[in-house]
């Protein structure tokens, strides 16, 4: 059976060898076995298990939320259900950022409508704002 050393699976995984170890620590990636030498060597699932905690970042959750899909990808009782419904509330989450961001974006604008670009900063429509938190009314 084929093995990876700590470098060579960072490299196959596309992580640095810094991030492997850090989710080690967090109990993502399974500690490997060490050979005599005190090196560790990784099994070949390693891969698929460190290209899959990339892919579910990219689509925005957590390492814990990850840690819960890793469970449920060995747990003999889960469904897609259980997967489908962790998705769904990602989901949701996901909206929930986008009309906060929405709500940011407009506040911003409206800001930029208030200030004329011209002039000393002392009288600033935008910096006033900021440390009045007026726009959080906004």
């Amino acid at each position: 059976m084929q093995t990876f050393s700590t470098g060579k699976l960072a490299q196959a995984a596309s992580v640095n060898i810094e991030t492997l170890r850090y989710y080690e620590r967090r109990g993502l990636l399974p500690e490997p076995p060490r050979r005599s030498s005190g090196y560790r060597r990784y099994p070949p699932e390693s891969v698929a298990r460190l290209r899959f905690i990339k892919g579910a970042q990219e689509l925005g959750f957590t390492l814990e939320e990850i840690k819960d899909l890793l469970t449920l990808r060995v747990d003999e009782t889960a469904t897609k259900r259980d997967v489908r419904a962790r998705a769904q509330h990602k989901v949701k989450q996901i909206e929930e950022k986008i009309r906060a961001l929405q709500s940011i974006h407009d506040a911003l604008n409206d800001l930029i409508d208030q200030c004329s670009g011209e002039g000393p900063t002392c009288d600033c429509p935008i910096l006033e704002a900021m440390e009045n938190q007026e726009f959080l009314t906004a």
